[in-house]
């Protein structure tokens, strides 16, 4: 059933000029996007109201604007399950999201990076897959999530043979509801001169199905450019699908 709503989503023009939009450049208003197309503003609202229905953007309020984001979940999991047990090794690499970074005048006002999922489990196993060292390596590349879970204390992210991957602070927690930590990559390449950035994890039972609950990744306060955040702009939407496949059939990505 979400299959066909993304690609009913998908199937209209429109709405992939607006997904266009959004990844060539993320975070616009409703005026943002109406102003390419020739088509009245309640036109296009009806066109981000089917996007969001399926998954494929987010929107967050920023002050009094509804900002709209691409949700690069979904995409993932649809190349997960028509494309990747069919292609070629090297086809992976023609379907990586690409996205440019907002302006730096918008960068204290909003956050960067948004993905969402919807996970047939409840807040507190969510919660719980986020939080229990046992249960993040199924479907966080194998590394093991480390603290005392207490605002203020530490985080770790520890690789397979104990080595730590990334640190950080806990900086709220609101069990099973929300929480965020800094984040500083230790050892990888490239990073090594980044500042701590953020990532928020939401959780909040659906409103209107029953033993759903929807997941969203924020990952912000960073500069521009920063080489965290295109490692984190490609790692997080493969972890929310990596959490769902663990939380709703016991299973990795890896082994589907």
């Amino acid at each position: 059933m979400e299959d066909n709503l993304i690609f009913k989503a998908l199937a209209d023009p429109t709405r992939r000029t607006l997904l266009d939009l959004l990844q060539a450049h993320d975070g616009r208003t409703l005026n943002d996007l109406c102003a390419p197309l020739d088509m009245s503003r309640f036109g296009v609202m009806k066109h981000l109201n089917l996007l969001e229905e399926a998954g494929l953007i987010t929107t967050r309020k920023v002050g009094r604007e509804k900002l709209h984001y691409l949700n690069a979940v979904p995409i993932r999991q649809i190349y997960e399950r028509w494309v990747s047990k069919y292609a070629e090794p090297w086809a992976a690499g023609l379907t990586s999201l690409q996205f440019e970074l907002e302006r730096e005048t918008q960068m204290e006002t909003k956050p960067k990076h948004v993905n969402r999922i919807a996970i047939k489990s409840s807040p507190e196993q969510v919660w719980q897959a986020i939080t229990d060292p046992a249960k993040t390596s199924k479907f966080w590349f194998n590394c093991a999530i480390q603290s005392s879970w207490e605002i203020g204390s530490s985080f770790e992210l520890l690789g397979p043979e104990g080595e730590k991957k990334v640190k950080g602070v806990i900086l709220e927690l609101d069990r099973p509801h929300k929480l965020a930590v800094s984040w500083q990559f230790v050892n990888l390449p490239g990073t090594e001169n980044d500042a701590p950035s953020r990532v928020t994890w939401e959780i909040a039972q659906h409103e209107e199905l029953p033993g759903v609950t929807l997941v969203t990744a924020v990952h912000d306060d960073f500069e521009q450019a920063l080489p965290t955040a295109g490692v984190l702009e490609n790692g997080l939407p493969l972890v929310l699908s990596g959490m769902k496949t663990f939380l709703e059939t016991g299973s990795t990505l890896s082994d589907i």
